[in-house]
């Protein structure tokens, strides 16, 4: 279990650099990287969850999420966005009829949770 646990971490810091790198980039989504980081720390550091969470920047954002608070709604626009362009050049790219199924069923699933979260304006 010790590897799974380097690879959960390494997953974690390249959640953060990204998520960091989202503030400066527009089309790059700063919250969902920071809450995958903070998951994969749960799971693999408390050290490195505690460092998250206390962050003066980072750590409102999982904050907010984690007691049911809501997303920016640019955010929230911004985050579906990404997502769906993503996911059709990926759907264009492997081109099979079962990957695009599949990842339109994802892509529809974490759509309407992230819409059912509420919207901070």
């Amino acid at each position: 279990m010790g590897s799974a646990r380097y690879l959960v971490i390494i997953l974690g810091w390249l959640s953060v650099v990204l998520g960091v790198a989202g503030i400066f980039l527009p089309l790059l989504p700063t919250t969902p990287f920071i809450l995958l980081a903070a998951w994969c720390f749960s799971r693999s550091s408390p050290t490195f969850h505690n460092w998250l969470i206390s962050h003066p920047k980072l750590g409102p954002i999982v904050d907010t999420w984690s007691n049911g608070g809501g997303l920016p709604i640019k955010v929230r626009n911004r985050i579906i966005i990404v997502m769906w362009a993503s996911m059709i050049l990926s759907m264009l790219l492997i081109a099979k009829v079962w990957s695009a199924v599949l990842l339109a069923a994802i892509g529809t699933s974490v759509t309407i949770y992230i819409m059912r979260r509420p919207v901070i304006y």
